[in-house]
């Protein structure tokens, strides 16, 4: 460890590679540093989900409220063949 706690790395495993271990060392510092994005991303995440929560509710009550709106012109044309098919049934 460096200082301020950064891990500093000597060798370069495509340059110089002074250690047998210095590919293991690298690879390990690499997914090291891949966790450590991946812990960000998920605060990350962890914050934003509240928010997609409310916009997915907001757009379902839109949506729904634009079908409640549409539904007068649902509700006349599935009236109208049901009577049509009475008068029918009526003249036979």
């Amino acid at each position: 460890m460096g200082p301020g706690d950064k891990r500093t790395f000597k060798c370069d495993p495509f340059t110089n590679i002074k250690e047998p271990e210095c590919i293991a060392k690298w690879q390990l510092i690499r997914l090291d540093m891949l966790l450590a994005s991946y812990q960000g991303m998920l605060k990350w995440y962890g914050k934003m989900a509240p928010l997609q929560d409310k916009i997915i509710q907001f757009m379902q009550r839109e949506i729904n409220e634009l079908d409640e709106a549409d539904q007068w012109k649902t509700d006349d044309d599935d009236d109208e063949p049901e009577e049509e098919e009475e008068e029918e049934e009526e003249d036979i």
